[in-house]
C-alpha cells in the first residue's frame, strides 16, 4: 500500500494512512518530503521514536533533526535556523512544541513541504493515548496554510479514524487501510497458573528471536535470570537501567548475541528488527491497541511467528483493579503537581519547557506520596498536556562551537594545552561543529589522544566555562518535562468531566482484553479485527482456537454423518438418535462444519439433505 499512499501526497491529496507496526509507515511521508522542495514538519509525541528516526535518516546521508525538552535554548535556535536557511529536510516536534510563539515565528520563515502526523490516534479522545495537544495541530495548519497533510497510526478503530479527519479538519481526504490482518501471525493465548513453565516451552518448541513483556522492573530480572539458569541465552531491559547499559542490551539482542529480551514495555518503540519469532506476554496489557502493536513486533519479515498471551485468572481481578487504580482524584493530582513544583523550585508562570532529571523513588519518598497512586496522577497530569515523562531518555554527549573557525585558531595558539583536544575534536568531526550541535563520543577523543576519558571531559568542560564551545555531557537519567508554564496547583486546567469519561473508556478498554482472553470460541484474529472496526467472516485457521477447531473437526465422523443423510432428508431427532454417541454440541458442531462445506442443506421442511455437486 504504500506505493499508492506515496502517489497521493505527491498529488498533494490529504492522507490518513492506517498501516500495522512494522508495516513501513516512515517511508510515505519520507519518499515523497525527498521529492518536495523544503521541510517535512513530523509531528511526533515520543523522543524515543524521533531520536531513533532522525538517526536512521542522517545515516541515510538525509539531513533531519528533532527538538525535545531537554535541548538548550542555542541549540534549539540553531536547529530552526537550519531548517529555514540550511539542507534540514526533516524536523520532528512534538505537538507541544508546534504551538509556541518561538516555533510559529520560525515555522512562518520556513517552506514547509509536508505536515506528517505520527501516532495520529493520540488526536482521539477515544484513543488509547490521548494527547491533548494534538487537538492544536488544526491552528497550526490554518496559521500557516499548510497544504500538504498525511496522518499515520498503527491502531485506530472506526470512531477514532472520524476523529482525526475532523480534528484535524482533512479536506477530501484519501483513507489507506491494510488489513489488521497479519497472516504470518498465530495469535494464542494460555491459562494456567505456572506461566515461568509455559514461556520456557514456547521458547524451546519455537527457536529464534523472542520479546518477553513483563508489567514490574523486578520482574524483568527475575524472569531473565530463571530463563539463563534454564540454558536460554536472555538479558532484561527497562527504564531505570542506565542508557549506556540498555544500549548494549538491545544491541545484543538486535546482532542475535542475546536471543531473549524481557522488557517492559519501555522496549520496543522504534525498534526494527524484522526476524523476532515470538512476542509473549506474560501480563496483562491494558487495552487491546497496546497488545496489537506490541504483538505485532512479531514477523516482520513475513515468516511464520507468534503471538502468546500467558494469564492466570488472577490476572484479569489485577487487570480490573488497575484500570480502577488508574482513576486518581483531581485533589491527589493536584497534591502531586505541588510537590512536582517544590521539588524543583518552580516559580508560578515560569519553566514551560524546562527539562529536568526526575528521581521517582526519591520524590515520593521525600514527599511521603504513596508509590502506584503517585505513578497514575503523574500519567494523568501527562495525559492533561501539562508534563511529559520520560523513563527511557538517553542524551549523547554534544558540542558546538561558538566561536568562527579564526576565532578557534587564534585561541589553540594562544593556549597551547587546549591544542590537541580542539585539533582532534575537528580532525574526528569536521566542520559541521561551526554550524550545528554534532554528537561526540569522549572515549574516541580520549583514545585518539591516548589521555584518561576523565580528563578529556574536564578539558571539554573548561573549553565550555571559557565560551569557546558548548558542550553537553551524555545523560541517561529518567527525566521530567513542564510543558506549559508554571500554574498554582488550585488553578491546574483539569476537566473533571472529561477525566470521568475517561476513566470509563479505560474501564471499557481493559473489559475487552478480558474478552479477548477468555474467549474459547472465535478466531483471536478475527476478534482483533472486529475491534479496529474491520468486518470479516474468514477465519485465520492459524490462532489457538483455528487450530483447536481444525482438530475437533478432524476427528468428527462428518463423511458417517453425510453417508446416513444421503440416503434420504433427515429430522433433527432421527440424527440424534442415530449419533446418539456423540454429544449434543459436537453434533451440532459436526453438522455446521457440513453445512458451513457445502455438503448438507436445510429443506424448506427443515429436513438436513445432502447437497448435490
Amino acid at each position: 500500500m504504500q506505493a499508492e499512499i506515496i502517489g497521493a501526497v505527491l498529488d498533494s491529496q490529504h492522507v490518513l494512512a492506517l498501516l500495522p507496526t512494522g508495516g513501513g509507515k516512515s517511508l510515505c511521508f519520507q519518499v515523497p518530503a525527498l521529492c518536495f522542495k523544503g521541510v517535512c514538519v513530523v509531528v511526533s509525541p515520543l523522543i524515543a521514536l524521533m531520536k531513533d528516526q532522525v538517526e536512521q535518516l542522517k545515516k541515510r546521508g538525509i539531513k533531519a533533526a528533532a527538538i525535545y525538552s531537554g535541548m538548550s535554548l542555542k541549540e534549539i535556535d540553531i536547529v530552526l535556523d537550519n531548517c529555514i536557511y540550511g539542507a534540514i529536510k526533516f524536523i520532528y516536534v512534538s505537538p507541544e512544541r508546534i504551538k509556541t510563539d518561538l516555533f510559529l515565528a520560525r515555522a512562518a520563515q520556513m517552506n514547509i513541504s509536508l505536515l506528517a502526523i505520527d501516532e495520529a490516534h493520540c488526536i482521539s479522545q477515544w484513543g488509547y493515548d490521548f494527547r491533548p495537544s494534538y487537538l492544536e495541530i488544526a491552528d497550526f495548519i490554518e496559521t500557516l496554510k499548510i497544504t500538504r497533510i498525511i496522518a499515520l497510526t498503527a491502531s485506530a478503530t472506526a470512531q477514532v479514524r472520524v476523529d482525526i479527519l475532523e480534528k484535524l479538519g482533512m479536506n477530501e481526504p484519501r483513507v489507506f487501510q491494510k488489513s489488521f490482518a497479519r497472516s504470518n501471525l498465530s495469535y494464542s493465548v494460555f491459562e494456567l497458573e505456572n506461566k515461568e513453565q509455559k514461556m520456557l516451552e514456547i521458547l524451546r518448541n519455537v527457536p529464534g528471536s523472542s520479546v518477553v513483556y513483563v508489567r514490574s522492573r523486578k520482574q524483568t530480572r527475575e524472569l531473565a535470570e530463571f530463563l539463563r539458569n534454564s540454558g536460554v541465552s536472555a538479558d532484561y531491559y527497562h527504564a531505570g537501567i542506565p542508557g549506556h547499559v540498555r544500549a548494549r542490551r538491545q544491541d545484543q539482542w538486535i546482532s542475535g548475541q542475546t536471543r531473549v529480551i524481557v522488557a517492559t514495555n519501555a522496549f520496543g518503540m522504534g525498534i526494527d528488527k524484522p526476524d523476532v519469532r515470538t512476542v509473549i506476554h506474560y501480563d496483562l496489557p491494558d487495552s487491546l491497541e497496546a497488545y496489537y502493536q506490541e504483538a505485532g513486533r512479531a514477523g516482520r519479515d513475513e515468516r511464520k511467528a507468534y503471538a502468546i498471551q500467558l494469564y492466570a485468572k488472577n490476572d484479569v481481578i489485577n487487570l480490573r483493579r488497575r484500570a480502577e487504580q488508574a482513576a486518581v482524584s483531581v485533589d491527589f493530582m493536584r497534591k502531586v503537581y505541588q510537590a512536582l513544583a517544590n521539588h524543583f523550585k518552580l516559580a508560578v508562570g515560569s519553566s514551560a519547557f524546562t527539562s529536568f532529571e526526575f528521581d521517582y523513588e526519591g520524590f515520593i519518598r521525600t514527599f511521603d506520596l504513596p508509590m502506584v497512586e503517585t505513578y497514575h496522577a503523574l500519567n494523568k497530569l501527562a495525559d492533561e498536556g501539562l508534563i511529559e515523562l520520560n523513563e527511557s531518555f538517553k542524551e549523547s554527549s554534544k558540542m558546538i562551537f561558538l566561536l568562527e573557525q579564526s576565532e578557534v585558531y587564534k585561541y589553540q595558539v594562544a593556549n597551547r594545552t587546549m591544542d590537541p583536544v580542539i585539533k582532534t575534536l575537528m580532525r574526528l568531526y569536521g566542520g559541521e561543529m561551526f554550524s550545528d550541535f554534532v554528537t561526540i563520543k569522549e572515549e574516541d577523543l580520549a583514545k585518539l589522544l591516548k589521555e584518561p576519558v576523565d580528563l578529556v571531559r574536564n578539558q571539554l568542560q573548561y573549553l565550555h566555562q571559557a565560551e569557546v564551545l558548548i558542550y553537553q555531557q551524555a545523560s541517561d537519567k529518567p527525566r521530567i518535562n513542564f510543558l506549559i508554564p508554571r500554574v498554582e496547583a488550585n488553578n491546574l486546567p483539569i476537566d473533571q468531566k472529561q477525566m470521568a469519561w475517561r476513566k470509563e473508556v479505560t474501564l471499557t478498554k481493559a473489559k475487552k482484553v478480558e474478552e479477548y482472553v477468555t474467549s474459547e470460541h472465535k478466531c483471536r484474529s478475527r476478534m482483533l479485527q472486529s475491534y479496529f472496526d474491520e468486518l470479516t467472516y474468514q477465519d485465520c485457521g492459524a490462532c489457538d482456537i483455528c487450530i483447536h477447531r481444525h482438530k475437533k473437526i478432524q476427528s468428527m465422523p462428518l463423511d458417517e454423518i453425510e453417508a446416513f443423510i444421503r440416503e434420504n432428508p433427515k429430522k433433527e431427532s432421527e440424527l440424534i438418535q442415530q449419533f446418539s454417541r456423540l454429544a449434543l454440541d459436537d453434533l451440532v458442531a459436526s453438522l455446521r462444519v457440513l453445512m458451513d462445506q457445502k455438503r448438507i442443506g436445510l429443506t424448506k421442511e427443515e429436513l438436513f439433505e445432502v447437497k448435490i455437486a
